[in-house]
């Protein structure tokens, strides 16, 4: 007797009916439906190909009063492509610093699953690019699953502080909305109005000074004419309006033969070409030695 199949209930079986031979019918088999045959995603590019086509002849031939008839065409396309398998499962951000990456994820608006063919690549694309951090954005689709977002990264250049509230802004002036100053503790800081759009001007240079650059607190423009640079310990170097990098030269040719940067000073006035005026840091106060209060008395 054959073994029960495990997992399924025994049934009784129903009586068998004899019947005379001449009466007996056969009923005829009933064919079973045959099963839908399966695309394979090249077919169903080369069908989107021409349904695209045909759909596109339709808009134009009607002048766009058909496009509601390929937008139709193309939900249904899109949904054949999500069948065969051409669904978002990874994204790659290229060019992108850690602390822009999620950014640009967020403004590209896409999810996992979404179908791949359906994404309007353009209007990604100048999403991404609205995004702070990025100058130019490229976006490209890798079949079956995979979107690559290219861009490039605006340079940070300083921390422009202004009205009471500092941003980060890039090499052009451009403000970086994304940024949190509080973590480019490192770039020069930029103070008052107009520094935004003038500092790219004047910090190539001061960088080739890493031992100005070194003592440098803040850069202050000045009636958005010119700069004073603030120095650390509190003294101030007042650069005149035009040729600036002149008057940095003669800064270097003073600190050379008394190294004023080391001994340091009150300020320094480079407005005139011709008369470098420097007003020493006052000497501090003399201390004052006091003795030791006497130890009481025994018995006081």
């Amino acid at each position: 007797m054959p073994a029960a199949v495990r997992g399924e209930s025994r049934v009784a079986a129903k009586p068998r009916v004899k019947t005379p031979a001449s009466t007996a019918k056969r009923a005829p088999a009933k064919a079973e439906p045959a099963a839908a045959p399966r695309l394979a995603p090249r077919h169903i590019l080369m069908i989107a190909a021409g349904v695209l086509t045909a759909a596109l002849g339709v808009t134009l031939a009607t002048g766009g009063r058909g496009q509601h008839i390929a937008d139709a065409v193309g939900r249904g396309i899109d949904g054949r492509f999500g069948d065969a398998g051409f669904r978002l499962a990874a994204v790659h951000v290229q060019g992108a610093s850690a602390m822009a990456t999620p950014d640009i994820i967020a403004a590209a608006g896409v999810h996992k699953d979404d179908p791949l063919m359906g994404m309007d690549l353009e209007a990604l694309r100048q999403r991404v690019q609205a995004v702070g951090w990025v100058k130019e954005a490229r976006v490209v689709r890798l079949l079956p699953d995979t979107l690559v977002i290219a861009v490039e990264e605006r340079r940070q250049l300083a921390v422009w502080q202004h009205n009471g509230k500092s941003v980060v802004i890039d090499d052009h002036g451009q403000v970086i909305r994304e940024a949190d100053p509080a973590r480019f503790a490192t770039l020069p800081l930029v103070v008052g109005a107009g520094g935004a759009q003038h500092a790219g001007e004047i910090l190539p240079t001061l960088v080739q000074r890493p031992k100005l650059m070194a003592r440098l607190e803040a850069l202050v423009r000045v009636d958005d004419r010119r700069w004073d640079l603030r120095l650390k310990d509190g003294a101030l170097i007042q650069l005149p309006a035009v040729e600036e990098e002149q008057a940095l030269m003669q800064l270097e040719q003073l600190d050379l033969r008394s190294r004023i940067l080391e001994l340091g000073f009150e300020r320094i006035d480079l407005r005139n070409p011709d008369v470098v005026a420097v007003r020493p840091r006052a000497p501090a106060p003399p201390t004052v030695a006091t003795a030791p209060a006497p130890p009481p008395a025994e018995g006081a």
